[in-house]
């Protein structure tokens, strides 16, 4: 069974490269939309795939990182990079072009990864991410799944390459979120039974 949670932000990027000169060479904005399909052989004790709630946290907190924000790529001029962390107190740098299709490939891993780590208490044992699709416009997307998160074809992406500005990092409700996230620590539902 599916599910499926959409969390929405503003956020800006180029994306270099790309065959559009507006898109490449000129930094824009989207109002992105995300959606988190979980799936699941069984259900939790509720009669759930998976609580919306315990999404608020965790999830919730890495994707509104990108919420007014700008997002980055470390491979970007370094002039540009630089001034962008100068007159930006939100960005994030990230070891890929910013385009729809590497977003959902960096929230695929990323909240995989956070799935992963997290202490199931009410039965979900086996809930996991489907797929992560990236809403860029109203009328185009990327979606991306498990076999494209991984795929060294598609750019390699590690955690230990993204970095989030201190003014996002100090939003989070849990200050070392991503920190914890980077070294593999277990997490606990923190509001679970």
């Amino acid at each position: 069974m599916l599910i499926r949670k959409l969390f929405k932000f503003e956020n800006a990027h180029i994306v270099r490269g790309c065959s559009t000169r507006r898109c490449s060479h000129s930094m824009h904005g989207h109002s992105y939309k995300v959606e988190l399909l979980l799936e699941a052989l069984a259900l939790d004790h509720g009669q759930m795939v998976y609580d919306f709630g315990l999404l608020k946290d965790g999830p919730r907190a890495l994707i509104d990182a990108f919420d007014h924000a700008v997002a980055l790529w470390s491979g970007d001029d370094p002039d540009y990079i630089a001034a962008c962390q100068r007159f930006s107190e939100r960005w994030i740098l990230i070891p890929v072009s910013p385009s729809a299709e590497q977003l959902s490939r960096l929230f695929f891993v990323m909240i995989d990864r956070l799935l992963d780590l997290t202490e199931m208490r009410n039965g979900e044992a086996d809930v996991r991410l489907h797929s992560v699709i990236v809403h860029e416009t109203e009328t185009g997307y990327a979606q991306c799944f498990r076999e494209d998160a991984c795929s060294p074809r598609l750019g390699l992406i590690d955690l230990e390459d993204v970095e989030f500005s201190e003014a996002i990092r100090n939003d989070w409700p849990n200050h070392d979120l991503f920190d914890k996230l980077k070294r593999g620590e277990r997490t606990f539902h923190p509001n679970g039974v």
